[in-house]
């Protein structure tokens, strides 16, 4: 059976018998965060299931962007797009980027990232076609706690967000479970 077939057929289980305070919470349940927060934080396996219930949030709570190492990479990339939508649009006024410690892109470079890619068949013209951009995102990345405060002076610094919506810098130990603030 493969992965997907594993998510289908474990969705069929669920739909039969679904929780009763969640479905019916599901029918009041807003687009729009109570908590008028969006986290940007990793994409790391570690804090699925993790990282929410240790910051005592629920469902419905906060606009989660997820993106490997929390990078910010540019004045309009994924992130700040995520991030202007939430702010224009949903009532975002502050935002936590939230790293954490031990992050695989601390041991990751450009030139790991090239090799593994050639290995798969990507063509090495495709990986020219990016290859500045790589390597100014792969190499920048070095150690967690510098990248939350990157990232944390790339969005207040960044001209298409308001100036009015907080941002903070903490770390997250995905494996104890604590945070610690970084940057007010």
């Amino acid at each position: 059976m493969s992965v997907i077939d594993e998510l289908l057929q474990a969705n069929k289980e669920y739909l039969s018998a679904p929780p009763v305070d969640y479905t019916q919470e599901d029918h009041h349940a807003s687009k729009l965060p109570k908590k008028k927060l969006a986290i940007v934080t990793c994409m790391d396996t570690r804090l699925v299931n993790f990282l929410e219930p240790a910051l005592g949030l629920g469902r419905g709570d906060v606009k989660m962007i997820k993106v490997v190492g929390n990078v910010v990479t540019g004045v309009f990339d994924s992130v700040i797009k995520s991030l202007m939508v939430a702010i224009y649009e949903l009532g975002v006024e502050e935002i936590a980027v939230i790293g954490h410690a031990e992050c695989g892109m601390a041991k990751t470079t450009s030139e790991s990232l090239k090799a593994a890619m050639i290995a798969r068949g990507v063509s090495p013209d495709a990986i020219k076609m990016v290859e500045h951009e790589l390597d100014e995102w792969a190499d920048a990345f070095e150690e967690p706690t510098q990248n939350v405060q990157d990232a944390v002076e790339a969005i207040r610094n960044n001209p298409l967000l308001p100036k009015d919506v907080g941002v903070h810098g903490l770390l997250f130990h995905p494996r104890t479970g604590e945070l610690t603030l970084l940057v007010e």
